[in-house]
């Protein structure tokens, strides 16, 4: 055996302890973005908390981005370390965090030129239009930090070091709430202080982990960078399930926001955006998971440990099914205590709120093995089926779910919209597992 950290058997025990900084991670990341909502919602006001959302698919193409480059060179990265050649996984390392710099920074030039036109074309009123551009507006400046805060996130775990990205992500979370508490609430600044907040909270993971992976005795480093643009585009294709599932994102966003906009006006906003930030604080439990387990996918994958891989994949398996129950459960018997979070419950924002979680919460229950079994394909290099399966996910069954539901169903179609789309999805996800274990080694 090697004394590579990832190179180990594994029992549920070890796997669920070296995922785990990754999972809480990703819930403090999901945790400071709902805080924004709140401390919007509560001291300036719930259209403030609309045109958030209605921004919402701007910061989804982001994510997506710098998700697909991280997790698509995760791939790649993890894959040379199983098969030892240590120095190009290296170099390949710091050639893709300087190319989701540059698209960082593509981005915020591009949104800073068409600032106007954007807002237009995301669907916002009149009324919400001055606290899009304030809040986008001053978000885009931050913009090349919250790439590059996305790849650190899940090269840490590649590096062996997932508490080092639970730990960023705690001091992150916790210098968002209190300059959110700052700028929103001190210094009156609105909905630009939630700007502030979230974006200072970007800086920290970037500053941190440049200062990390200047070290040379890591087990990934910055290294003389090695323009290869074949990596480039493998790390793309492999992580463009990422790219398509906050790609749908942006556009499931964009359709809630119309449909609800269409039938309840701003309160529906306000109402979907609290279900939607709900459902990615609960979702990024799923996501932090599979971020955890996929360099160690593709190391056995790499270093070609059937044995190895079959126990991991199924141990993956039967976690996520007992979370999805856990999660559903938290969801159904709590959703108005959530929506209390962010709109008094005398409010018409609360009461669209509160039984829209009601129906919206059973997607729950199917959602954690559909997300895991797209990341699963992406670490096995598997890019096409792993981008096959969110685009059906997402664009065919959500979108056209959110199209179609309400015009039979109104306002309740738009809440089953989600459930009766991962309900499927789940089907087809148990059918590639089973497809497939035989290539994979599970």
């Amino acid at each position: 055996m090697s004394d590579h950290v990832l190179d180990r058997p594994w029992s549920g025990l070890s796997l669920l302890a070296f995922v785990f900084p990754t999972m809480v991670m990703m819930v403090f990341m999901g945790l400071y973005t709902v805080v924004d909502t709140v401390f919007v919602a509560r001291f300036v006001n719930t259209n403030a908390l609309s045109a958030i959302n209605m921004t919402c698919p701007v910061i989804n193409v982001t994510v997506g981005l710098g998700t697909m480059i991280a997790a698509g060179g995760n791939a790649v990265i993890s894959r040379k370390m199983g098969e030892g050649n240590l120095k190009e996984a290296r170099e390949d390392f710091t050639f893709l965090i300087l190319a989701g710099a540059a698209v960082g920074a593509g981005i915020f030039a591009a949104g800073t030129l068409c600032l106007d036109p954007i807002i237009r074309a995301l669907g916002a009123s009149d009324l919400l239009f001055p606290y899009c551009k304030a809040y986008l507006g001053t978000l885009l400046w931050f913009i090349p930090a919250n790439v590059v805060q996305t790849l650190f996130s899940n090269l840490f775990v590649t590096c062996g070091k997932p508490g080092m990205g639970f730990g960023l992500s705690v001091l992150a979370g916790v210098v968002n709430i209190v300059l959110d508490y700052v700028f929103i609430v001190t210094c009156d600044l609105g909905i630009c202080g939630a700007a502030l907040g979230t974006g200072c909270g970007y800086l920290i993971p970037v500053i941190a982990g440049c200062v990390f992976f200047l070290r040379s005795k890591n087990l990934l480093s910055f290294t003389a960078p090695r323009w290869k643009w074949p990596v480039l585009r493998e790390s793309c294709l492999n992580g463009s399930s990422e790219m398509v599932g906050q790609l749908s994102s942006a556009v499931t966003t964009f359709l809630f926001n119309r449909a609800m906009m269409n039938l309840l006006g701003e309160d529906g906003v306000a109402a979907v955006t609290i279900i939607i930030y709900s459902q990615f604080l609960l979702n990024t439990l799923y996501i932090g998971f599979s971020m955890g387990a996929a360099p160690i996918i593709g190391f056995n994958y790499g270093s070609k440990n059937i044995r190895r891989q079959r126990k991991v994949i199924w141990t993956c398996v039967r976690f996520i099914m007992a979370v999805s129950l856990a999660v559903f459960g938290l969801s159904i018997t709590g959703g108005p205590r959530i929506a209390a979070l962010f709109a008094p419950d005398s409010s018409p924002v609360y009461a669209i709120a509160a039984e829209g979680f009601s129906v919206f919460s059973y997607g729950f229950l199917f959602c954690g093995l559909n997300l895991f079994t797209s990341s699963m394909f992406t670490a096995l290099s598997d890019g096409r089926t792993s981008a096959v399966l969110s685009f059906l996910r997402t664009f065919v069954l959500l979108a056209g779910n959110i199209l179609l539901l309400p015009r039979f169903f109104g306002v309740t179609g738009v809440w089953l919209a989600v459930p009766a789309a991962e309900g499927i999805m789940f089907c087809l996800s148990l059918a590639c597992l089973f497809r497939y274990r035989d290539k994979y080694f599970y």
